[in-house]
């Protein structure tokens, strides 16, 4: 696509489309990748190749077929904490994608309860905690995205803790800086251990 637009141009076509198509498609692969098909059309005026279509089919089951790579400590952390209190993923995204990376992470074990959301805003949050009859004072969420782990969950009295990652979408930056009596940020999973088992 490199002579249709410049690197940026691409990336930030393809961010705009994936934000139209957030409604529609929610978060998750295989919405980027039919996103991915529209901006390439809409780039290349409905002139693209078939054969860069397929190429970016094939990129996404690649995607979807990636093994999971477990960041340092995510076991040890969970193992730690497995039995001393009730340990939920909440993500979001496709649920059949964040299904199966869950069972091929070997993980699923560890955790009272798997939600998978259409989105991380405080109505999820609530309602979750409604239905596992948590209070939110109980709570503690922990994630890389400030803007979908934190501040829902710092919004109805829960406790955050941001673990920042290298890479971050962008549509999960923001532009200020957190400041709360229930947030902490980490440098490493682990380092939660300490928090939690005093």
């Amino acid at each position: 696509m490199g002579d249709y637009l410049s690197k940026q141009g691409l990336s930030q076509e393809l961010f705009r489309v994936e934000i139209q198509n957030l409604d529609l498609y929610g978060y998750g692969i295989k919405g980027y990748i039919l996103s991915m098909i529209e901006a390439a059309m809409n780039i290349s005026n409905h002139t693209i190749s078939m054969e860069i279509i397929e190429k970016i089919i094939v990129y996404g089951k690649e995607l979807l077929e990636k093994p999971i790579e477990l960041l340092e400590g995510v076991e040890q952390t969970l193992s730690t904490l497995h039995g001393k209190y009730k340990l939920i993923v909440a993500t979001k995204g496709d649920l059949k994608d964040q299904r199966r990376k869950l069972h091929n992470s070997g993980l699923g074990h560890y955790f009272h309860h798997i939600e998978v959301m259409t989105d991380k805003q405080e109505v999820d949050y609530s309602d979750l905690l409604k239905r596992l009859e948590i209070k939110p004072s109980e709570f503690m969420m922990i994630g890389n995205s400030l803007k979908s782990d934190v501040l829902p969950v710092l919004e109805i009295g829960g406790y955050a803790v941001h673990i920042p990652f290298h890479t971050t979408w962008e549509h999960e930056k923001i532009n200020h800086k957190v400041e709360h009596s229930n947030f902490v940020t980490l440098d490493k999973i682990t380092a939660v251990l300490p928090l939690l088992l005093k």
